[in-house]
Parts: structure tokens; sequence; C-alpha cells
């Protein structure tokens, strides 16, 4: 069977329908493809900004005129670019994997000492969202932030960016990683070095999520087809990805409900993760209504949150006094650096370009900024299992340690710098039994706690997901507790899920 297959005709865009049609060969051998590239309007429009240009379909509608006359059996799109209508004859039938969904920063080398910079970006969501979060990430102290357009591919604008005066520019992480796949052939050699010698001279920085969300679908291919093509809905059913699917399906269902497309300054995403649903969504309607979210759903009965809590504030939970110890020398065997908690991190420590830094949150990512330190990311307080997934951006060979206290929980797969050991206060907490509930920040504390307090492996414990979730767990299993241990993503949405279920009552 003979299949064409059309998308952009980008570098981007031919890796992207080359992922397709190799994925399609891999499960039907009997298929022959063919590829039709072109441009789209938004291709040969470089001089608008995209929010001045027809809103819905600049890179997809000629497309679908082609697609519906017959010219070719299917399009693969980057599916943030499609209009969250649908539209008539054809539609989505089929997704990959996702990639990596966050936005990353390029920013030049020699501008870290200056206080006013300039950002390339054309995208109305990540303006609205990053002259509010940018001076706070930005380790100079930034005083002043101004935004210009860029338009082009990826390499285009990276160029743009070399050859400007502009400080940074800001891309999505998953064009990055295609365009830089070690395993792509020949015919992109030329862009991959490009790229890889221009990072040589910019420092990089994955934007967190909780605070800047993509565009909805972001990182999602959408392969899309006419409607009576019931041959190909089977061919596809065979590289289908339906958790993708569904996830940025309902990522569209929220920006249109919000009265948006891409010209909209609203970020969502949705994360799937085995404890639950995590929804980022940020930004400012049309008429002004602002959205800040960062939350977790669980399947967990809402009846869970009632009764008394405790600690009612982080400062009456306090179970050690810190005692600095010496940094330990081994440290600048490392290259790459995971840091649990800003305490865990001596003032004194410099580290040179080379070194990555990641953190455990991004309040400890802020603290290091406010230190002078360049942080590239952060597990968002989702754990040290959540994979940084830096292969494609980051190819250089890379030794982890992780930054934390003596007793702390140990990670699996880097060494421990332990910079701080814990005292147990003369006076720890008072805690009533009739307390219910338990937010703990650390298995230390926890551990701590049951010292005093052996009833607590009965009671439902709270804590974040990683190693605390695990040590929690251990610890009531080998105390053969009846109690429970569930998952919050910080103290301040667990308080609150308490106090506003306290509030429907």
């Amino acid at each position: 069977m003979r299949l064409v297959i059309a998308s952009r005709k980008s570098d981007l865009a031919r890796i992207q329908s080359l992922q397709v049609g190799k994925s399609l060969l891999e499960k039907n051998q009997n298929l022959k493809i063919e590829y039709h590239w072109r441009e789209s309007l938004g291709d040969m429009n470089l001089q608008d900004p995209l929010w001045k240009m027809p809103e819905k379909g600049v890179f997809t509608e000629d497309f679908h005129r082609g697609l519906v006359s017959g010219e070719f059996d299917m399009v693969v799109h980057s599916w943030k670019d499609l209009p969250t209508e649908k539209r008539q004859g054809t539609y989505i039938a089929c997704t990959l994997p996702r990639e990596d969904v966050r936005d990353v920063l390029l920013f030049k080398k020699k501008d870290l000492d200056l206080k006013e910079i300039n950002i390339l970006s054309s995208s109305p969501r990540r303006i609205y969202n990053l002259q509010k979060i940018l001076p706070q990430l930005l380790p100079q102290g930034i005083e002043k932030i101004d935004f210009s357009p860029v338009r082009g591919n990826v390499q285009t604008r990276v160029r743009k960016l070399l050859e400007s005066s502009s400080s940074g520019l800001i891309v999505a992480k998953a064009a990055l990683d295609r365009l830089l796949d070690p395993k792509l052939d020949g015919d992109f050699l030329e862009t991959q070095n490009f790229l890889k010698n221009s990072l040589e001279e910019l420092l990089w920085m994955i934007l967190p999520i909780s605070l800047n969300p993509p565009a909805a679908a972001q990182g999602a291919l959408a392969i899309e087809i006419c409607e009576d093509r019931e041959d190909l809905k089977q061919i596809l059913k065979s590289i289908h990805c339906e958790n993708t699917f569904q996830t940025v399906s309902k990522e569209r269902e929220m920006l249109k409900g919000w009265g948006g497309g891409c010209h909209q300054k609203i970020g969502v995403c949705i994360l799937q993760r085995s404890y639950g649903t995590l929804t980022s969504a940020q930004g400012q309607r049309d008429t002004g209504e602002i959205i800040d979210h960062w939350g977790l759903v669980t399947s967990e009965d809402s009846s869970l949150y009632s009764g008394d809590i405790f600690p009612k504030d982080t400062k009456s939970s306090l179970w050690f006094d810190r005692e600095k110890i010496p940094t330990p020398g081994s440290y600048k065997k490392f290259n790459a650096h995971w840091v649990s908690k800003a305490e865990a991190f001596p003032e004194d420590v410099r580290l040179s370009e080379e070194h990555l830094i990641w953190t455990s949150g991004v309040k400890t990512w802020i603290t290091l900024a406010n230190r002078g330190c360049w942080v590239s990311g952060s597990s968002e307080s989702l754990g040290e299992r959540e994979d940084e997934r830096l292969m494609a951006l980051d190819q250089r060979s890379r030794r982890w340690c992780k930054w934390t206290h003596d007793g702390g929980e140990e990670a699996r797969d880097r060494e421990s710098i332990k910079t701080y050991k814990l005292t147990p206060k003369k006076a720890p907490p008072l805690i009533s039994e009739d307390t219910e509930h338990f937010f703990w920040m650390s298995g230390s504390s926890f551990r701590e706690a049951l010292k005093h307090y052996p009833w607590l492996v009965n009671k439902k414990n709270w804590c974040g997901p990683g190693l605390t979730h695990e040590a929690l767990l251990k610890e009531i299993n080998k105390h053969q507790g009846s109690g429970s241990v569930h998952i919050a993503l910080s103290f301040e949405q667990w308080q609150k899920s308490f106090i506003s279920s306290k509030d429907k009552k």
C-alpha cells in the first residue's frame, strides 16, 4: 500500500513526519511511504508576529485543503499549531508518545552580568508568564526585561539570537530534543552541528511547568486524515498512543473553554503520574481574568480531607537543629549537582559554567539564584525519581551528586554530599493523639517523631512524592502500623485542601 505523508518542510517538521513514517513501517512492513514537504502560510510570512496573523490554522490550513482534495493521505502536525475547533471532513486519528513538554531558555554566557535584558519570543503566553518569573529564576538580579518578536525555524531563531543584541531566546524543549537526536541520519547533520556549536556559547535553563506551563499539546504530534479513510484508521491504530491523545485533548478543551488558541496568554499542561494527575495552568484571558493553578488530583475520596491537622504552620514542626559540617572536597569530582535543600548547598561553593545545578523544588531554585547560581532546572517537588530528560539537550558526560544532610534519604544512582547534620531538639513539638492528619517534610522528621509518638504509624500521614513517601511507607510497615501515606504537592497546598474542605461544609 502506498501512502503519502505531508508536513511542513522545516528540518523539525521533516523529522517529525519521518518519525511517523518509521513507526508505521515498523508495524506495517507492506507499506510504501512517500513524503510531501512544503511551506505553510506561517512559514512564508516571517515578518508579522503570530498574534497579528489569522488565528486559525496559520501553519495548517493549506495542508487541510490538500488532505481533503486527496493530494496526500495524512498530515503530520505539531499538535499545538492546530486550531481548537474541529475541521470539517478531517480529524486527528493518531498521535505518538509525547515528547518533553517544557520550554527552554537559551541565554548568552557573556550577558550574565546584565541587569536589563531582552528576550526573543513571539508567544503572548511566554511573554506574560516569563516577565513575572524570570527575574526570580535568573541569577543576576534582573531589573528590567523586554521582549522582541522572532520568527523562523529553530535554527533561524538561534542564529538571530547570536547575531542580535538580545540576551535570550525561548524555544520548546521537544523541538531541540528532536533536532539534536543522535539517532538522526546525515541529512540533518548540518543543523545538528550548528545547534551544538551554538550551545557552546549559550547557557540553557529548562523552565518549570508549575510556573510556566507550555502551550496546550506542546510536544505532541497530531496525524490528521480524512474522516472516510477507514483503511488508514486501522493502520494508524498500530502506532497510536491513547494516553497522549487523551491528555492532549483535555488540555485543548481547557484552552477552548477559556476562549483561546495559540494567540492567548494561557499555558496549560496535564501530567499523568502513578500517584495522580498534575495540572498546571497559568496566564490571562482576553477578559482580564487571571489563571493561576498548579495542583494534584488523586483517586482518593474527598472526605479524607477532614479532621484536625498537624502542623498548622511549618515553624511548629521543627524537630531538629542544623549543625554545619565541613564540605567534603569530593564534590569537585562531580559536574552535575542535585540540590535537595538550599541549606545543603554552602554559599561559599562556586561552580564553573561547565557544572549543572538541578534543584529539588522551585523554592530552592529561587534561593540559589539569589546567591548568583545558574540553575538549569528543577524536579518541582515531584521527587528524585522525576526524570530530568537531558539526554539530547545535554550530551556531556555527567557525574551526578546529591547535596543533602547526614542521615538524609540516600539516592540510588548518585553519591551524597553531606554538608550538615541534624541534632534533635531537646523539646520536640507537642502533638495531640486526637490529631488525624500529619504532613512530613522529610523521612528524618517522621523517624524522629516516632521516637516520641509511636502511635503516628496508625495515623493518616502526608508528604510529597519521592523518597520521603517511600521512607514513610517503610517505617509504617516496619512497625506494623495501620496508618496510611498520602501525597500532596506541598505543605501549603495540603493545608489549603483542609481549609477549603471545611469551608464547603
